[in-house]
């Protein structure tokens, strides 16, 4: 199975991107996790994306708030798929990282989830690899089942109150 690549722009993203690495740990998915800053570290941020391919990996991660380059420095430097999660800050409630974000030039794609959209950043990565794992994509499928009966049984419960 491929690897998911979660790189942070700083330590104090970590506390956001805790539910992609619980999620990834759930259903089995090897991970690494770095420090890297679009603009403190690019040699390192560019390298681990330039390699990542080869050092099996099959999606990145990648969050940061206020400025928010992280996603498109990292897409910028491979052709594997690149989520980029904007992280709220003090700063305009994240809707700079958002934009930011979600605004790439042609041929360099950033897939983006909602400010703080963590744990949909690691499900779509676990979608990318499970496009060519077949029991990650059973354990999805059962994921999704789970999720329909919640949603059923609380509709029950209301059908009961009302």
């Amino acid at each position: 199975m491929k690897k998911v690549g979660i790189i942070m722009g700083s330590i104090s993203d970590l506390k956001a991107v805790q539910p992609a690495i619980d999620l990834l740990k759930e259903l089995g998915i090897e991970f690494e996790a770095h420090v890297y800053s679009a603009h403190r570290t690019p040699l390192q941020a560019a390298d681990f994306s330039r390699n990542a391919r080869q050092n099996g990996f099959g999606a990145i991660i990648a969050a940061a708030g206020k400025a928010a380059h992280l996603a498109g420095a990292i897409a910028a430097s491979t052709t594997l798929p690149v989520i980029g999660i904007p992280v709220k800050s003090s700063t305009l409630d994240g809707l700079d990282a958002l934009l930011s974000t979600v605004q790439m030039p042609s041929g360099i794609p950033v897939a983006t989830v909602a400010i703080d959209g963590t744990y949909n950043a690691a499900m779509l990565a676990a979608q990318i690899i499970a496009v060519e794992d077949e029991k990650l994509a059973v354990k999805l499928a059962e994921m999704r089942a789970a999720m329909q009966d919640s949603v059923l049984e609380k509709d029950r419960e209301l059908q009961q109150q009302l």
